[in-house]
């Protein structure tokens, strides 16, 4: 009796062990992910393009409190795959083929995870997910070998060699190197990944990626030679400035009413001898997710076409005058004094008098809360008055010029403080929060203009640019 117990216990322990194993198995068979510091389960099922029901289900997920950093997470939808699972943002000048090479992961691994049928679904913004190999080499600079340019000169002005860049890239020869192709390294310098277009390009940035409805697109890039930079984003042109030695730095507005999709994004570079490349990549704009305000009435003249458009056309005028200078060297600082109240938001939806929604709010609402200066109108950084004035729809209304395309509005004011010309500073009073155009009530409507297009204030205040 007592040896049959005895093997009654070990045929338990061994089934829960064997069970456990068997579970594990599983477990290990399905792709999984570590939440990062920030995520959400609707962002990561947006970047492993499922749906949330599908991953909180897949998780037994109840109460979306219960996620935390560190918690590992099954991805299920991905036939084939196994393992961690993490995900990157294919960059401006950045391929597939590219990334393959950097990650040390195989390219038809890639295709086959991210379910990709045509080179056409690859474009700069995409998430492409990435399973983590253990022993694996991280690369995270790109670099281009120029016209002229021996492997060996390439690799000692990057502090390496070309026996260890052939062997990164797998390399069957040093003598198959081609001017315009484009290697990778590991470089301690480098945050993030350094992406070079040949052959002109050492560095391209584009941030962020994905572009955002209503926000500021930022392109930073930095060359081998001193260059004329030019390019074009959403049928605007770009309009570079010097930033530093052989570095650049364009900032476009992204128009908060544009339709989400694929976008040309292009640069061209001319160097002082004439030569020139150009380099063209989709890009893919995502929405800004703005909801719709409750309907308005207002004075139907200041609907009227016959004024709204003249004043459009006046205003335009004015911000598309664009200077050299660059005036502000800080984060933005608020328009109002504190504590401060936003009564509307940039982006919202907005029908008037009955209208469909065809229109957005253009800026920021501050309402009268300040203590000290409830009424007082201040500068957020420094510049330039520009205009002065009356308008039918924006009231009282200053224009400050910060440079480089940058201006900011400040609407509806009981009074103007300063002059066309006038100098300005952050912090300056420059009006009074008033009710003047077309308003339902006292408040400062302000916008920030960038080359041209509208754009949320708050990202001025929340991030220095550039």
């Amino acid at each position: 009796m007592k040896i049959f117990r005895v093997l009654i216990v070990l045929l338990i322990i061994a089934g829960i062990f064997t069970n456990t194993a068997i579970a594990q198995t599983i477990a290990g068979d399905q792709a999984r992910y570590i939440v990062q510091t920030g995520d959400t389960l609707y962002s990561i099922a947006l970047r492993f393009g499922i749906s949330l029901t599908t991953l909180t289900e897949s998780n037994g997920i109840t109460d979306p409190n219960q996620l935390f950093p560190g918690q590992e997470l099954i991805i299920p939808g991905l036939e084939g795959v196994s393992g961690l699972l993490t995900t990157e943002t294919l960059g401006f000048g950045d391929s597939l083929a590219g990334m393959a090479t950097r990650t040390n992961i195989p390219y038809e691994t890639l295709v086959r995870i991210n379910r990709i049928t045509s080179p056409s679904e690859v474009y700069a913004g995409m998430n492409i997910i990435l399973p983590q190999l253990e022993g694996g080499t991280a690369l995270n600079k790109q670099i281009a070998i120029r016209s002229g340019q021996t492997l060996l000169e390439a690799s000692i002005l990057q502090n390496s060699s070309p026996w260890t860049i052939s062997l990164l890239n797998n390399l069957p020869s040093q003598t198959t190197i081609l001017p315009g192709d484009r290697l990778y390294i590991n470089s301690s310098s480098v945050e993030g990944n350094s992406i070079g277009i040949y052959p002109y390009i050492e560095n391209i940035k584009v941030d962020p990626l994905p572009l955002v409805q209503g926000h500021t697109a930022e392109l930073l890039v930095d060359t081998y030679e001193d260059a004329t930079l030019t390019g074009s984003l959403t049928e605007h042109e770009l309009v570079f400035f010097p930033d530093g030695d052989k570095s650049y730095v364009a900032l476009q507005g992204i128009h908060a009413m544009l339709d989400p999709g694929l976008y040309p994004i292009s640069i061209a570079v001319q160097l002082a001898d004439g030569s020139t490349f150009s380099y063209e990549q989709q890009v893919y704009i995502e929405s800004g997710n703005f909801p719709k305000d409750p309907p308005l009435t207002v004075d139907p003249a200041t609907l009227d076409p016959a004024v709204t458009k003249p004043e459009e056309e006046q205003v335009f005028g004015i911000i598309s005058k664009i200077t050299s200078t660059r005036q502000w060297s800080d984060i933005f600082t608020l328009p109002v004094g504190e504590p401060y109240c936003i009564k509307s938001w940039f982006g919202d939806r907005r029908s008037y008098n009955g209208s469909d929604y065809t229109y957005f709010h253009a800026g920021l609402d501050y309402g009268v809360c300040s203590v000290d200066k409830p009424f007082a109108i201040l500068v957020p950084a420094p510049g330039t008055v520009v205009f002065t004035g009356q308008l039918t729809v924006r009231g009282n209304a200053t224009i400050i010029d910060h440079g480089w395309g940058i201006f900011t509005g400040y609407w509806h004011q009981k009074e103007i403080l300063v002059n066309v010309g006038d100098p300005v500073t952050a912090g300056q009073e420059i009006g009074l929060i008033g009710a003047t155009g077309r308003v339902s009530g006292p408040h400062l409507h302000w916008e920030v203009w960038v080359n041209g297009v509208q754009v949320d204030p708050q990202d001025w205040l929340d991030r220095q640019y550039p």
